[in-house]
């Protein structure tokens, strides 16, 4: 890693330091920047995301990318982790940390369904993961959002409490503004990563893309994360600040989930055989959440000053410590790791 990416911890707590400062101290600025939207998009908070995806997405060799979508044993271990296991656990820590709080536990269960698409990117590039199956492994995601989003939203939130006996929340969840989450926030980054590949490779070859081109855009990952956080928080400064109970309340679960999904999900990709590469893939993909599709589903469902909307928001300010701290733990771990079932070394992550 560089010297610039070892400081990443503190980049970031001082981004969400600074975003939370701004939105307590600055009046006005969270209304103005909430005010910039398209729908259901946020336009600055899309504008950082954008920057943050691109570099990873054009790191991705797509012509390799076939191989890795026709691995059943990664698709089948990620689609379960990711739309079973992920929804389920979700839902069994909201209802057994905030049993007294309907509009958090609500809120909380609608994380859980977002799957990430966005920054677990940046997580397994920083962690030296398989590109082309976290690429693929976003878009799979991406098709079961828009499938299952609303269709897994109506079992947890109604059908299964039911049949527990416990208390239904009624919710109609937009399909226009998943599709639109996903359009934006994969489907321009990824047309973008995937044109500069082709573009590149044809006119000046995959040498000069890969050892000039690439290096020169990797920081803009760095630069569209930060700028991406101090938004959130800025966004939302004075409603966490202001209920430092709930954060905390809210934070006790989050961590139970991204830290037993991620380790649950290494557990798993282990005794599947998998090489270091592909289970750092696997387990960001399971442990991630897609902040900006809670948030803004909770939004247009229940409201900007919900419960459900601070829940949604709380999310990212437990969710992106926690995992860059991940990102080091695989750091750690990988030369640990051994080889996968086929035998191929895993040593070699792609920097």
């Amino acid at each position: 890693m560089s010297l610039l990416d070892r400081f990443i911890p503190l980049w970031i707590l001082l981004a969400m330091g600074a975003g939370l400062a701004l939105g307590r101290l600055v009046p006005g600025l969270a209304p103005f920047l909430d005010s910039m939207k398209i729908g259901s998009v946020s336009l600055p908070i899309a504008l950082g995301l954008l920057v943050m995806m691109y570099p990873p997405l054009a790191k991705v060799r797509y012509d390799q990318t076939r191989n890795v979508a026709t691995d059943k044993r990664l698709m089948g271990v990620s689609l379960v982790l990711n739309w079973v296991v992920g929804p389920a656990f979700m839902f069994t820590l909201a209802w057994a940390f905030l049993p007294d709080q309907p509009e958090l536990r609500t809120g909380l269960i609608i994380v859980g369904l977002a799957r990430c698409i966005a920054m677990v990117l940046v997580w397994t590039d920083m962690s030296c993961a398989d590109r082309e199956a976290t690429a693929v492994l976003v878009a799979l995601n991406s098709l079961f959002q828009v499938l299952m989003f609303g269709v897994l939203g109506w079992f947890y939130l109604q059908i299964l409490p039911a049949w527990l006996g416990l208390p239904t929340t009624s919710a109609t969840f937009s399909f226009t503004a998943i599709v639109t989450s996903v359009l934006v926030f994969l489907g321009i980054p990824l047309l973008l990563g995937a044109l500069s590949r082709v573009v590149g490779e044809r006119v000046r070859g995959r040498a000069w893309y890969e050892e000039r081109f690439l290096p020169c855009i990797s920081p803009l990952a760095l630069i569209g994360l930060l700028y991406t956080v101090v938004l959130l928080f800025a966004l939302q400064g004075e409603q966490i600040t202001s209920q430092p109970w709930t954060v905390a309340r809210m934070a006790l679960p989050l961590l139970c989930y991204f830290i037993g999904m991620f380790a649950f999900s290494l557990v798993v990709t282990r005794l599947a055989g998998m090489g270091y590469e592909q289970a750092a893939a696997v387990a960001f993909t399971a442990a991630g959440n897609n902040f900006e599709l809670a948030i803004a589903v909770s939004i247009g469902t229940f409201g900007a000053t919900s419960g459900e909307a601070l829940a949604g928001t709380i999310g990212p300010m437990i969710e992106i410590p926690v995992l860059v701290g991940l990102v080091y733990v695989m750091l750690w771990l990988r030369p640990r790791w051994g080889a996968g079932s086929a035998g191929a070394p895993v040593l070699q992550g792609k920097n």
